[in-house]
């Protein structure tokens, strides 16, 4: 008349939760998107990411040591310059922001964190693009992995340990990876966006880089619908030389995740994307959530799907919460 199974007995108190939990996070799978704005004296909000800022280079440089204090595994920049042209000049140019920014934070930080550059020419280029444009008004791919690896050039000089290339162009991690090894770079890993979708949920980044963008990017990055093809742009990854492959947005593609994961012989990172980060802050402004235990819950989730390495832009808030939770000060 009763239950031989009772699966409640390992639920029964905090410890025993604790004891068998399957998944966890820590404070060094985190990793933290930042901005950096050309021209700022101030941190300035952006308004669709309530918390998420616009640094200033000196502002840059105290959160990146406030993150590194609370034990997040990496920080990846991104720049938003001034003025943007055409081939986005300014993502190659030794003193544009994003690289110094890098140079910023490698003086700040040293290697006491990872610290990772974000490689795509969209925040640079007057048409939003990732890529330079041919006569038609086309991405060129094959003219843009040039700029890719001139630029990956660049932020190494800089002090990136990790360049991250994004911006979905065919045979972009080899061009990259050869860039880099010719120039003496052998040592600087490549953190590939492989399966990036042309996601709704980029809505609020586009404010965060000054975003040019006119049109869309469905001719490059992935259509929502494909599983398979972000197996596949993993596989060509990797056999071009990533050290590391990364799904992107996270929660609406835990499924591509946990196949990447499976199929990847290579730490495999995932971003939790802004859109992603403000429907949640705004369901949490209007009482509908509980903030602490939603953040940790979907972090738990990717981490549960096989990511080694998250993306988030609670990271340094999240890992504070990790460390106080196990009694770290």
């Amino acid at each position: 008349m009763y239950p031989s199974h009772r699966p409640r007995r390992l639920r029964r108190t905090p410890a025993v939760r604790r004891l068998v939990a399957e998944t966890s996070v820590e404070p060094r799978h985190l990793v933290l998107p930042m901005f950096v704005r050309e021209g700022l004296a101030e941190p300035v909000e952006i308004s669709s990411m309530p918390g998420v800022v616009h640094h200033s280079r000196d502002t840059l440089r105290r959160a990146a040591s406030e993150a590194v204090a609370a034990g997040v595994g990496g920080l990846m920049l991104f720049g938003v310059p001034a003025e943007h042209d055409a081939t986005g000049s300014g993502a190659v140019d030794p003193d544009g922001i994003l690289n110094t920014g890098l140079r910023d934070l490698a003086a700040e930080v040293g290697d006491a964190t990872v610290i990772m550059a974000d490689t795509c020419l969209d925040e640079f280029t007057d048409h939003g693009h990732c890529g330079v444009l041919d006569e038609d008004g086309v991405v060129d791919n094959d003219r843009t992995l040039q700029v890719y690896g001139e630029m990956a050039v660049a932020q190494a000089e800089a002090g990136a340990h990790v360049i991250s290339p994004s911006g979905m162009m065919d045979g972009q991690v080899g061009v990259i990876r050869e860039s880099l090894d010719v120039t003496g770079f052998e040592d600087t890993s490549i953190l590939a966006y492989s399966a990036k979708y042309a996601s709704a949920f980029y809505g609020p980044f586009r404010e965060a880089v000054d975003s040019q963008l006119s049109g869309d990017r469905n001719t490059y990055q992935q259509d929502p619908a494909n599983g398979r093809e972000g197996l596949r742009e993993a596989d060509l990854d990797l056999a071009e030389g990533a050290d590391m492959v990364m799904v992107k947005p996270a929660m609406s593609y835990l499924d591509v995740l946990r196949d990447v994961a499976g199929l990847a012989d290579v730490p495999v990172a995932a971003y939790q994307v802004s859109g992603e980060y403000a429907m949640i802050e705004a369901a949490v402004a209007r009482g509908w959530l509980d903030r602490k235990r939603t953040v940790q819950e979907t972090l738990t989730s990717i981490r549960r799907a096989g990511a080694d390495v998250v993306l988030t832009y609670w990271a340094t808030e999240a890992a504070q919460w990790y460390r106080e939770s196990l009694g770290i000060r």
